[in-house]
C-alpha cells in the first residue's frame, strides 16, 4: 500500500503506482463528487476501472469526512460566529432579515432578536455535539467488537444457551399440543382482509418492520454502488477488500431474501415471491404474539399449526450481526455464513446497517424501483450514487417499470378472487367487498379486451384475428370501460389490504386441503403435488403443454415464477396510473385468450430516474463501453431535468500498447463478393458461402480461439446448417474444433469449460487442429460478462450488424415517441438514431470480450462494409475506433492479420 506522490494526484491511496489513465480517472471522479455533478465514465475492461472507482470515491469520502469534522470542531470552538448564520443559504430571510426590519421600523425588539440568535446558536451547537457523540459511540462500539475476542465468545455461548432452552421448550410444547393441533386446525384468520373503512390516501406503513425495529438512526454521508448481477457485486466487494480502504471502510451488501435468507424452511420455497410472503408472515406472527398475553399466544398456536415465527428474526442477534458486518468488509456469501453462525437474519441485519455504513453495495432493482428503495431503507438525499456496468441502464429502467399480464393469468386471478369472495363474504366488511367487486369488474373488462369471457377455459377460447395494437393509457382505460374507476384508490387498497398475498395464502391452503391424507408421508406428497399443480397452472401454455423445470434445466434462466397471477395484475394496474404521455399499452392477440397478453410499455425512463438524480449529491454512470454517450444524455439525463453544465464526460484509452489490437473492417470476401448482411441479402447462398470462406482463411492464420458472433440464434442455426450441407463446416473442423453457444443458461458453463480445455490442449499439441471456433450470439449468454482473454479469444469476428427488428410495434412506438420529444441530430430523426444505437451498443459489448488485461492482444474482424460509414464508425469505443482499418480487398486484410500474429509469436519467443 502506498500513497501516490505524483503532483497530478497526490491525495489518492492506491495499492500500487497507478497508470496515468487511472490517475486521470480518479481526478475526474473526485471533481464530479466534490462539485456535485453527474459524470459519465467510460473505462475499457482491463484498465482497472473498479479499483479506480473504489480509490477515487473513497478518497473523496475520507477527505469530505475530515473536512466536515474540522468544520464542526471550529464551530464548537468559536461558538458559531453570527456572520456565519447570516450567510446561511437555507435561511436568506431568516433572523438577520427580521433584525433589519425591526431596526428600520424603530421598534425596540433588540432583546428578542438577540434571544432568537442565541437560541439558533445553541441549537446548532447542541446538534453538532450530538452528532459528535453519536460518531464517537459508534466508532468505540465497532472498535470494541473488532478487538474484543472474549466478547464474541461470550455472545456465542449465550446464543448456544438460548438455542438449547428454545429447543427444550419446543419439544415439551410439541408433546403437549400435538394431538390438539391436529383436531383444532380451524379457519385460518391470516387470509381474512383487515377492516378497510377509509379511503384516506395516507402513506402506507411498511409492513416489514415494527415500530421498535424501525431504527431512526441518522444516515452518514455514504456512497451507494450498484451493478447488474450478483457476481459483479461480489467481485466489486472483493476488490474493496484488497484495496487500501479494505480494513477501515464500513461496507454493507444488500441482496434479495432469496440470496440472504438463512431459514431452511423459507429458503426451500425457491420462488422469490413465496420467500418474501413467508418471511413477512413470520414477522407478523411475531409482532402479533408480542401484543397478546401468553395464554392467548398458546391458544392461537394450538389452533394454527402454520403460526410459526422465524428463529433468526431476533433483535439482539440482528444487532450483533449488523455490528459484525460493519467491522469487517464481507460479501453476501460471507454475510450469510456469519448469519448462520450467529443465528441472526442477514437480510434485515444488512438493512439495519445502512445508516452508519459508508459504502452500500446493491443490485440495480433495489435502487431503480422506488418502492423497493423505500422498503430497503435507502435514503438518497445528499448522497453519492455510482452505477456501474451502465451500458444498458436505459433498457434496465424500462424493463423494471414495464409490466405484462397474460390472458391465462387474468382468468386465473378472476377465478381465485371470486372463490375467495364467496368463501369469506360473511366475514368481509362493506368496503372490502366494494373494492373486490371493483377489481373483479376490471378483470372482466381486461379479459374482454383480449376477446375472452370469464368462466371459460382460456386455452379453449380461440382468437380469430391475431395482431398487435398500441394505445395510450387514457384511450385504453376508455376502451376497457373502467376509466371512471379511480385506480389510485385501487392501488392504495392493494397496498393497505395486502390482497395479493392473502389471496395466494388462500389458494395455497385450498389446494393443500382438497384431500386429507391419512399419514405424514402422504401429506408431504400431497402438499408437493398441490404446489406443483398450482405452479403448472400459472405456466400453462395455451396448447395444453406445461412448462416444467425438468432435470437439466436451470431455473435461473427462466423468469422468476410469480406466486400468484394477481401479483402480475397488481403490477399492471399500478403502471396504468402513469402519466398518459410516458407509456403505452400493448394489446397482443394470438392463438387463444391464454396466449394473448396486455403489456404496459414505459416510453420515458427519465420519469423514474429523475427521482434519483434530484435527491443525490452526485451521480456517476460508469461502464467499459458507454458509446453512444448521446443516448444517455438525451433520453435519461437531460430529460430528467439535469442542466447541461452539470454533466461531465470522461473516456480513457486502453492500457494495452497500440500494437496489441488489430481492428479490421472487411468489405469484401476472398472471391470479391461484397459483405453486406442486410435482412434482405443475408440468406443468399453466395453470401453464406463467402462468410464461410472468410472463416476458413482466418482459422489458418489465427492461433488459439476464435469467437464468432451472429445476430441471432436463428441465423446462427441457418448458417451452420448451410455449411454442413456445402462441406464448409468440414473445412472449418479440419482447422479448429467447433463449439456452439447453447440457449439454456445451465449448459453455458459446460460449453465454456470444454472450449477452454480445447484451447489449452491445442497449445501443447502439434496437430493440424489448433484451437477452437466458438459460434456465439449477440445479446446472448456469452456476449456480456464472460472474458475471452489470451488464447481464449485471439480473434473476435462480428458477422453483419445486429439491428433490432424495425417492424416491432414496440420499437416503432418508442421511435415515434422520441421523434416527438427530441430534435433531429445531423438531419437524422431520434428514432433512426435509436435503431443505430441499439445495434452498436450490442456490437461494442461483444467485441469488447477479447482484450482483458495489459499484456493481452487480439484481432477484431467486422464482416460488413457498412461499418465504414462515419455515423457507424463513430459509435465504436474510442480505443478501438482510433486503430480501425477498413480493407476493400480480402488478400491484404488477411496478410495484415497473419503478420500481426506472427509478430506477436516472435515477440513472445524472444522473451
Amino acid at each position: 500500500m502506498a500513497e501516490e506522490k505524483s503532483h497530478t494526484s497526490p491525495r489518492f491511496l492506491f495499492p500500487f503506482k497507478p497508470y496515468s489513465i487511472q490517475e486521470d480517472f480518479m481526478n475526474a471522479l473526485y471533481h464530479v463528487l466534490e462539485a456535485g455533478k453527474i459524470g459519465i465514465f467510460e473505462s475499457p475492461t482491463g484498465t482497472g476501472k473498479s479499483l479506480s472507482l473504489i480509490c477515487g470515491a473513497l478518497t473523496w469520502l475520507r477527505d469530505f469526512e475530515e473536512k466536515k469534522k474540522l468544520e464542526a470542531a471550529q464551530l464548537l470552538e468559536h461558538h458559531v460566529p453570527q456572520q456565519r448564520l447570516s450567510q446561511d443559504p437555507q435561511n436568506p430571510s431568516g433572523v438577520d432579515g427580521k433584525v433589519s426590519e425591526a431596526k428600520a421600523s424603530g421598534a425596540e425588539l433588540d432583546w428578542i432578536t438577540e434571544f432568537v440568535q442565541k437560541k439558533a446558536e445553541r441549537d446548532l451547537i447542541d446538534k453538532l455535539k450530538d452528532e459528535e457523540l453519536k460518531r464517537k459511540r459508534r466508532e468505540e462500539r465497532l472498535e470494541k467488537i473488532r478487538n474484543n475476542v472474549q466478547l464474541k465468545y461470550a455472545l456465542k455461548r449465550k446464543r448456544d444457551d438460548d438455542d438449547d432452552t428454545e429447543r427444550l421448550i419446543q419439544m415439551s410444547g410439541e408433546m403437549v399440543t400435538s394431538k390438539q393441533a391436529e383436531t383444532l386446525d380451524g379457519e385460518d384468520e391470516s387470509f381474512i382482509l383487515a377492516d378497510y373503512e377509509s379511503d384516506d390516501e395516507k402513506k402506507p406503513k411498511d409492513s416489514g418492520l415494527s415500530d421498535e425495529e424501525d431504527l431512526e438512526e441518522e444516515h452518514v454521508t455514504k456512497i451507494y454502488y450498484c451493478s447488474r448481477t450478483h457476481s459483479q457485486l461480489s467481485q466489486f466487494v472483493h476488490e474493496v477488500q484488497k484495496s487500501p480502504f479494505g480494513k477501515d471502510i464500513r461496507l454493507v451488501s444488500l441482496g434479495s431474501r432469496q440470496n440472504m435468507c438463512v431459514n431452511d424452511e423459507v429458503r426451500h420455497l425457491r420462488s422469490l415471491q413465496l420467500i418474501n410472503d413467508r418471511c413477512l408472515e413470520m414477522q407478523k406472527n411475531k409482532r402479533d404474539d408480542r401484543k397478546r398475553s401468553e395464554d392467548e399466544v398458546e391458544t392461537l398456536k394450538r389452533r394454527r399449526k402454520s403460526r410459526v415465527t422465524c428463529p433468526f428474526y431476533k433483535q439482539e442477534q440482528m444487532q450483533s450481526l449488523r455490528d459484525e458486518l460493519l467491522v469487517e468488509v464481507k460479501d453476501i456469501e460471507q454475510l450469510v455464513q456469519l448469519g448462520k453462525e450467529m443465528k441472526g437474519c442477514p437480510y434485515y441485519a444488512s438493512r439495519f446497517a445502512i445508516p452508519p455504513a459508508q459504502l452500500v453495495v446493491m443490485p440495480y432493482q433495489t435502487l431503480l424501483h422506488n418502492s423497493t428503495r423505500q422498503a430497503s431503507g435507502i435514503k438518497l438525499k445528499g448522497q453519492v450514487l455510482v452505477i456501474d456496468e451502465a451500458h444498458n441502464l436505459i433498457d434496465t429502467i424500462t424493463g423494471i417499470h414495464s409490466y405484462k399480464v397474460t390472458g391465462s393469468q387474468l382468468c386465473c386471478a378472476h377465478s381465485q378472487l371470486s372463490q375467495y369472495m364467496e368463501r369469506y363474504r360473511s366475514r368481509l366488511k362493506a368496503k372490502n367487498l366494494m373494492y373486490i367487486k371493483q377489481i373483479l369488474y376490471i378483470l372482466v373488462k381486461l379479459i374482454h379486451i383480449l376477446g375472452g369471457k370469464v368462466g371459460q377455459n382460456p386455452n379453449m377460447q380461440k382468437i380469430f384475428q391475431d395482431g398487435t395494437e398500441l394505445q395510450s393509457i387514457n384511450d385504453f382505460l376508455f376502451r376497457a370501460q373502467f376509466d371512471n374507476i379511480n385506480l389510485f384508490k385501487v392501488q392504495h387498497y392493494y397496498m393497505k389490504s395486502l390482497l395479493s398475498r392473502k389471496l395466494f395464502g388462500f389458494v395455497n391452503k385450498y389446494q393443500v386441503s382438497v384431500s386429507k391424507p391419512n399419514n405424514i408421508q402422504d401429506q408431504k406428497v400431497s402438499k408437493t403435488a398441490a404446489l406443483k399443480n398450482f405452479l403448472q397452472k400459472l405456466n400453462e401454455k395455451p396448447t395444453g403443454e406445461v412448462i416444467l423445470h425438468e432435470q437439466g434445466e436451470d431455473i435461473e434462466e427462466e423468469q422468476p415464477v410469480m406466486a400468484s397471477p394477481m401479483m402480475q395484475v397488481e403490477g399492471f394496474l399500478f403502471a396504468l396510473t402513469s402519466t398518459n404521455k410516458d407509456g403505452r399499452v400493448v394489446i397482443q392477440k394470438q392463438g387463444t385468450v391464454s396466449q394473448s397478453s396486455l403489456k404496459f410499455l414505459l416510453l420515458n425512463p427519465a420519469v423514474h430516474f429523475a427521482e434519483v438524480v434530484k435527491e443525490c449529491r452526485a451521480v456517476v454512470i460508469a461502464g467499459g463501453t458507454m458509446q453512444p454517450v448521446e443516448e444517455f444524455k438525451d433520453q435519461l439525463l437531460l430529460a430528467s431535468g439535469v442542466s447541461a453544465d452539470r454533466l461531465l464526460e470522461f473516456s480513457c484509452d486502453h492500457v494495452i500498447p497500440p500494437g496489441n489490437i488489430l481492428p479490421v473492417i472487411l468489405c469484401n470476401g476472398p472471391s470479391g463478393q461484397q459483405l453486406e448482411f442486410t435482412f434482405q441479402k443475408r440468406d443468399k447462398t453466395e453470401l453464406l458461402d463467402e462468410c464461410g470462406r472468410v472463416l476458413v482463411n482466418l482459422c489458418k492464420v489465427v492461433p488459439g480461439g476464435i469467437v464468432c458472433f451472429f445476430p441471432s440464434y436463428e441465423y446462427e442455426k441457418r448458417v451452420y446448417t448451410h455449411w454442413e450441407k456445402t462441406g464448409l463446416l468440414t473445412q472449418l473442423e479440419a482447422r479448429k474444433k467447433i463449439f456452439q453457444e447453447p440457449k439454456k443458461a445451465s449448459q453455458v458453463e459446460q460449453v465454456l469449460s470444454e472450449y477452454s480445455r480445447c484451447i489449452q490442449h491445442s497449445s501443447c499439441s502439434l496437430g493440424l487442429v489448433a484451437g477452437g471456433l466458438l459460434f456465439s450470439v449477440v445479446g446472448g449468454k456469452m456476449s456480456e460478462g464472460i472474458n475471452f482473454s489470451d488464447d481464449l479469444g485471439r480473434c473476435v469476428v462480428m458477422v453483419g450488424m445486429p439491428f433490432p427488428n424495425i417492424h416491432s410495434p414496440e420499437l416503432q412506438e418508442k421511435m415515434a415517441y422520441l421523434d416527438k420529444t427530441l430534435p433531429k441530430t445531423d438531419g437524422k430523426t431520434p428514432g433512426k438514431l435509436l435503431v443505430e444505437n441499439l445495434c452498436m451498443k450490442a456490437v461494442n459489448q461483444s467485441i469488447g470480450r477479447a482484450i482483458r488485461h495489459r499484456e493481452d492482444y487480439a484481432a477484431i474482424v467486422l464482416l460488413d462494409h457498412r461499418y465504414t460509414r462515419s455515423n457507424i464508425l463513430s459509435k465504436l469505443p474510442t480505443w478501438i475506433r482510433a486503430r480501425t482499418k477498413a480493407e476493400s480487398s480480402f488478400g491484404p486484410a488477411l496478410g495484415a492479420i497473419g503478420k500481426f500474429f506472427r509478430d506477436k509469436k516472435a515477440h513472445g519467443d524472444a522473451k
